[in-house]
C-alpha cells in the first residue's frame, strides 16, 4: 500500500513518519483493498490553540470508489488515530456489504406433495 502523507504545518511534518506507520499499521489487514492512501494534516485555526488540528485520510478502493474521512482533534495523534479507526471500520462495512450483496441467498424448495 502506498501512503501519500501532506502537511504545511512544520509540526504536523514532524509526524511524517508516525503517520505512515500508523496507517500501514490500521490498514494492514485492508491492504489487498486499498492500493493507495493519502493522509493530511493542518491546523485550521493556526496557533490559537483549541480543537482545531484536522487530519483527513482519503482512500483510494478497489471497487468501492474513494473513501474520505475527517477528524478534529486537540492534538495531532488523536485526530491521526480517529480518523484511521473510522476509515477502517468504513472500508470493513463496505466489505461486509458487497459479500452479502454478492451472495446468492437459499431459495425455499417447493416439493410436490
Amino acid at each position: 500500500m502506498q501512503v501519500v502523507f501532506e502537511s504545511r504545518d512544520p509540526e504536523g511534518a514532524r509526524l511524517r513518519e508516525l503517520a505512515v506507520q500508523r496507517a500501514r499499521f490500521v490498514m494492514r489487514r485492508l491492504a489487498w483493498l486499498v492500493p493507495r492512501a493519502k493522509v493530511q494534516l493542518s491546523d485550521v485555526n493556526g496557533p490559537r490553540g483549541g480543537v482545531d488540528k484536522r487530519c483527513q485520510v482519503e482512500l483510494s478502493t478497489d471497487g468501492s470508489g474513494t473513501v474520505v474521512i475527517t477528524s478534529l482533534a486537540r492534538d495531532w495523534r488523536s485526530a491521526l488515530d480517529s480518523a484511521l479507526a473510522r476509515a477502517a471500520r468504513v472500508l470493513v462495512r463496505l466489505l461486509r456489504r458487497g459479500q452479502a450483496h454478492g451472495r446468492a441467498r437459499p431459495r425455499a424448495i417447493a416439493s410436490d406433495l
